[in-house]
């Protein structure tokens, strides 16, 4: 199999079912965004101060390339087979949150992103994490998608901003409180 196909050569792709988009569509910037979101995943996964969350990674990874397979396929096409979200999987996020929370001290202040790669490098992959939500949630407005696909996104982003805060605590980083300006 070949990896180019030239059949995107004109700016259309296909969906999963068979119809074709411009790539600049809202669901084609949708998933390319949970694409990416995925892939700067990977990124942070691999930092050493996360050795001992690779498995809990790897899984929210399965479940980022499950909302790219629901969201590129013809919404109604009962015809192909993709996988399942689960509310099982965002009460592991939840989970997840509760667990690393409870090692932290309260926030008083939002907390400015920074202070180690790693930790900056997971405030990079929150923020997209939110920007694929917000396409979700604009594709919603548009064209109906499952709303376990919002409600996961939105925990992740949660899920992320806490392991931010978690890696600097294991990297012994002191967190920048944000001081407004009056």
């Amino acid at each position: 199999m070949k990896i180019y196909t030239k059949t995107g050569d004109e700016g259309t792709t296909s969906l999963f079912g068979g119809q074709r988009l411009l790539k600049s569509d809202l669901r084609i910037d949708a998933y390319g965004t949970v694409d990416e979101l995925n892939s700067y995943l990977g990124l942070l996964r691999d930092q050493p101060v996360n050795a001992n969350r690779k498995e809990i990674l790897l899984e929210i990874q399965d479940r980022l390339f499950t909302i790219g397979s629901i969201l590129a396929t013809v919404p109604g096409n009962t015809k192909v087979k993709i996988p399942l979200l689960n509310e099982s999987d965002v009460v592991l996020l939840e989970k997840e949150i509760d667990k690393m929370d409870d090692q932290l001290p309260p926030m008083k202040s939002f907390v400015l992103p920074g202070g180690h790669e790693s930790v900056s490098m997971g405030h990079v992959v929150r923020t997209v994490c939110r920007r694929a939500e917000r396409l979700v949630i604009a594709l919603h407005d548009q064209n109906p998608v499952d709303l376990i696909l919002i409600k996961y996104l939105n925990r992740l982003s949660d899920y992320l901003f806490v392991l931010c805060r978690m890696m600097a605590r294991e990297l012994n980083i002191e967190e920048t409180p944000w001081k407004p300006r009056m």
